[in-house]
């Protein structure tokens, strides 16, 4: 344990790295001594500097401590320290390792809130130029996804927890793009009742945003200003799509006089001096909420801090524009008599209120004010359920307290989450348990731990070789048990009769101990690997009868698996020769090419149907309708006999470019199976023809439904195309993750994208389609897709990755949006003929009404629009390691889905808002025409049960 830092903290710190052994000495005493003064001027304050080497003092007074104790992870340079501060030129990194926890461990008070803030700066430091992803949690607790996307720009994550526990565990896991690195961890001791929630036992916030207005520069406000250090971002700092859609007249204000923020969460007085004031009437704003869509906390902070002649009155409301916001806005602030005078803080909120990703909002002055608005400040935290970590956790937590000083028993967080410690493996439940504890050779000393005998989903306890004494205890309990490895200790007395009553149990070794007695009669009896030789006090009257028993039992298994072995490689022998029997008949009656052998050989090891020439001529009636056309072929419209309707598609004759796209659309689609694939059905090589036999899918393509003749007479509502791309993304998919090896398209695009009867899509045409071997970029010779839709980096390196495929269905998401087609001369402007340029240059401007089709006819939700546009730019970004996986992409589609069906219902039901729930403190406080009940936050609840609790601070 380093137990170094206690000078800044009431405990300790600690680095642990789970399925590693740690190794870490203590820090000499006289650094006690070196830094006596940080305890008297940052009480409760813990800074560490990932990778730094010495300790020092910021700008801010911040003492600054290096985890240079570490043995683990590597250490890397990776700013200018003229550009950012000291604490930022360092980090620490950790291999790339997805069943490795990595984490940092701190001793903290019980029942203490505790503000935690974890900072990453990439800096390029490893020079691949490949943005880190990976995910962060508050021990077993996920907490957020890091996703770096800029090399210069800080990512910062902050959250404030009630402690439960005598400790904190912050831990990186599972980096699925670069390296997993942290660049600097603080904790900060908060008092009193600061950001006391209802809900806090059960969950913790996470800070979206913390917003100081009218601010002075673009410097964020923290410590000392802030005494609780917490990081106030100004709001000229500019971000795309951060704070946007100000309305006209909103100026800055601000004072020196001194203001009263003794109340609740006590904001810094320098925050609450500046303000910005809506002198037109209005002050609107639109924010990209972290972690959002989900619950939340939010509080405004106000204060008047302009003079007012007596005759002039400050009253506004909060109004979300474009929602049904009644039940927000019946509230009037009057910032100078809710405070009950000038330069006091007011402080309104909502304790558990439902955010979008992208959240609009305005305050609005009352008919009957002279002054427009004013808003000084902004905090928003969403609530993130706290995990309840694996069911022996605090078996566990008691059974390593007996061995601080051990490097293995400092690995930190829970056992089992989000990755197992090394020397332990758990089972796959949602609450898991841990199945095998493996503890050979650790130099466990005294009794066994009477721990273990709790742990009721044991299989495996390996204790051997160490210097364990006692007895042997009573593991009845554990029923689960089937091995107990126990030998080379110096373990004494009886071996327990209980050990017998274990119904599983099949291997019991306890060789090379002190035990004495007799051996049991039910041990000789019974059916298990039992190895209990150098025990010289032990009576071994029935040794020989163990012995013979295991003797038959080995030798019985081995005659089994002689029997089985023998019979598999007969079956074999057989399926090869019928194999190569059947290969030889299909060579003599229809010899392929020579250039086309190997392709041909790959089809004939498929399992898919090969239709004759002869039935598909009937059901096609000879190939007379037409029903599609592509690059490669003619699709017809078939039926069969049974009456199965089918799309057969032709591959234009005499192309071996053809040919070589038949086959690997024969090989790929004859072994993938999913419900938003089109299902294949067959093939037919015969008379020099190549075809592919499919179901036939009714209401045809989606670019026909988005701006072809089906479009003119039906266009596609908001909530039929979410759930077309819902469909398409599920299929992409499965190629991306649930084949082996992976899946690339390669021609993702609306023409694709196929729709049945019930206007469910699927994915179609795998002609181009890729394997990527080894998880590595597929490099082609040829590049290959459909332009308006080809991803550039593909085009320029050759390197195709599954973020090509991305790219691709980033631009179908624009044509849902837009109505347009992805490539065209005359609609996008002069200069302009993609769909990516023209739709990047107004949703980045925070203009999407350009952007919306007007077929939708406003019928959508606009949060949800906002969603899928910002997914859809994320997605056609110019690297590939910028854009998110088809997996985040259908996350995002399916948030949208459920706010538009939430709207929905919404609108039809007209709910009425109760009236009777109201805190008599928010009465006083403010105007009041009707309140609403409180809700606890979580997971199972939809938008439309969500309830909003206006708290008076």
């Amino acid at each position: 344990m380093i137990t170094g830092l206690r000078c800044h903290f009431s405990g300790s710190f600690r680095f642990s790295v789970a399925r590693m052994e740690v190794t870490a000495p203590l820090l000499f005493w006289l650094f006690l001594f070196s830094c006596f003064h940080c305890i008297v001027s940052q009480p409760g304050f813990i800074s560490i500097n990932c990778g730094g080497k010495e300790e020092y003092r910021d700008g801010n007074g911040i003492v600054w401590t290096p985890d240079d104790n570490i043995t683990f992870g590597e250490i890397a340079q990776t700013a200018d320290s003229k550009k950012y501060p000291k604490q930022y030129t360092t980090l620490r990194h950790f291999p790339v390792d997805n069943t490795n926890k990595f984490c940092y461990n701190f001793d903290v008070k019980n029942r203490i809130r505790y503000l935690v803030r974890a900072a990453f700066l990439y800096g390029n430091f490893d020079g691949s130029n490949v943005y880190p992803k990976f995910d962060l949690y508050l021990g077993s607790t996920y907490w957020s996804t890091i996703a770096v996307f800029d090399t210069d720009t800080v990512v910062v994550r902050e959250s404030i927890i009630l402690t439960t526990s005598p400790t904190i565990s912050v831990c990186l896991f599972k980096a699925t793009t670069g390296k997993a690195f942290i660049s600097t961890l603080e904790l900060r001791e908060f008092n009193g009742s600061l950001y006391t929630t209802d809900f806090e036992n059960q969950f913790f916030l996470s800070l979206s945003a913390r917003i100081n207005f009218g601010a002075e520069s673009s410097d964020p406000i923290r410590y000392p200003d802030d005494p609780y250090d917490r990081i106030w971002e100004s709001d000229s700092l500019q971000k795309a799509n951060y704070l946007v859609d100000k309305a006209e007249g909103t100026e800055k204000v601000s004072t020196t006089m001194p203001i009263d923020v003794n109340l609740s969460e006590r904001p810094p007085e320098k925050v609450m001096q500046t303000a910005v004031v809506g002198t037109e009437g209005s002050l609107t704003y639109r924010l990209n909420l972290n972690g959002f869509p989900g619950f939340g906390w939010a509080v405004s902070y106000f204060s008047e801090i302009e003079d007012l002649d007596p005759d002039e009155t400050r009253k506004f409301r909060f109004i979300i524009p474009g929602s049904n916001s009644a039940q927000y806005s019946k509230v009037v602030v009057n910032v100078q008599e809710n405070a009950q005078g000038k330069y006091r803080l007011y402080e309104p909120g909502y304790q558990n209120i439902s955010f979008p990703f992208v959240f609009p909002f305005e305050f609005r002055k009352t008919n009957d004010s002279s002054r427009g608005p004013i808003l000084n400040a902004l905090e928003i935290s969403k609530y993130v359920e706290i995990s309840s970590g694996s069911e022996d956790a605090a078996t566990m937590a008691s059974f390593i307290s007996r061995y601080v000083s051990e490097d293995w028993a400092q690995e930190g967080g829970d056992p089992c989450l989000p990755a197992p410690w090394s020397w332990v493996q758990c089972n796959s439940e949602l609450q898991p348990r841990i199945i095998s504890i493996k503890l050979s050779r650790k130099n466990l000393t005294e009794t066994i731990p009477t721990e273990l005998s709790s742990l009721t989903g044991l299989v495996e306890l390996w204790l051997d070789q160490n210097l364990l004494v006692g007895s042997i205890p009573d593991l009845s309990n554990c029923v689960e048990l089937k091995k107990i490895h126990l030998e080379n200790n110096r373990l004494t007395g009886p071996i327990p009769l209980e050990l017998n009553e274990l119904p599983n149990l099949s291997e019991l070794y306890l060789q090379n101990n002190m035990l004495s007695g007799n051996l049991p009669e039910e041990f000789a009896n019974k059916k298990i690997i039992f190895n209990f030789s150098g025990n010289s006090l032990l009576s071994q009257q029935k040794q020989n009868s163990q012995k013979n028993q295991i003797i038959i039992i080995v030798l019985s298994v081995i005659g089994v698996l002689i029997i089985l072995t023998a019979a598999f490689s007969l079956y074999q022998c057989y399926k090869r020769r019928i194999k190569l029997s059947s290969k030889e008949d299909n060579l003599l009656s229809n010899p392929p090419s020579q250039k086309l052998a190997s392709f041909f050989n790959e089809v004939k090891a498929e399992t898919s149907y090969k239709f004759t020439l002869s039935e598909l001529e009937a059901a096609t009636n000879k190939f007379v309708k037409q029903v599609g056309s592509g690059g490669y072929g003619v699709v017809y419209y078939g039926k069969l006999k049974d009456g199965k309707e089918i799309a057969v598609k032709v591959l234009t004759s005499d192309s071996f470019q053809g040919n070589r796209e038949f086959s690997n659309e024969v090989s790929l689609l004859s072994r993938i199976h999913h419900r938003n694939l089109v299902a294949f059905l067959g093939y037919c090589q015969q008379n020099g023809k190549n075809i592919l036999v499919y179901d036939f899918m009714h209401n045809g393509t989606l670019k026909e439904h988005l701006y072809g003749p089906s479009a003119q007479q039906r266009a596609l509502s908001w909530l039929e195309r979410l759930e077309i791309a819902e469909d398409a993304a599920r299929g992409i998919e499965y190629l991306h993750t649930g084949c082996t090896p992976t899946i690339i398209h390669r021609d993702v695009k609306s023409s694709n994208i196929l729709l049945e009867k019930n206007m469910r899509a699927k994915v179609s045409d795998f002609g181009l389609s890729k394997l990527a071997v080894d998880g590595s970029s597929h490099v082609s010779s040829v590049v290959r897709g459909t332009v308006g839709y080809l991803d550039p980096e593909y085009y320029i390196s050759q390197q195709l990755t599954e973020k090509s495929d991305v790219y691709s269905f980033g631009v179908i998401l624009l044509e849902l949006i837009s109505g347009q087609e992805a490539i065209s001369n005359e609609r996008f402007g002069l200069n302009c003929r993609n769909i990516v340029q023209w739709a990047k240059a107004h949703i980045e401007s925070g203009y999407i009404e350009a952007v919306i089709d007007p077929a939708l006819l406003n019928d959508f939700h606009i949060q949800s629009v906002w969603k899928i546009a910002e997914k859809a730019i994320s997605c056609v970004q110019p690297y590939g390691s910028h854009r998110p996986t088809i997996s985040d992409v259908l996350k995002e589609i399916q948030e949208a889905i459920l706010i538009e069906k939430e709207n929905e219902v919404e609108n039809e039901a007209g709910e009425d808002i109760n009236t009777d729930m109201i805190t008599s403190s928010m009465r006083s406080a403010v105007h009041i025409e009707d309140s609403v009940d409180t809700a606890t936050p979580g997971r199972d609840m939809s938008l439309s049960d969500t309830v909003m609790l206006p708290v008076a601070r």
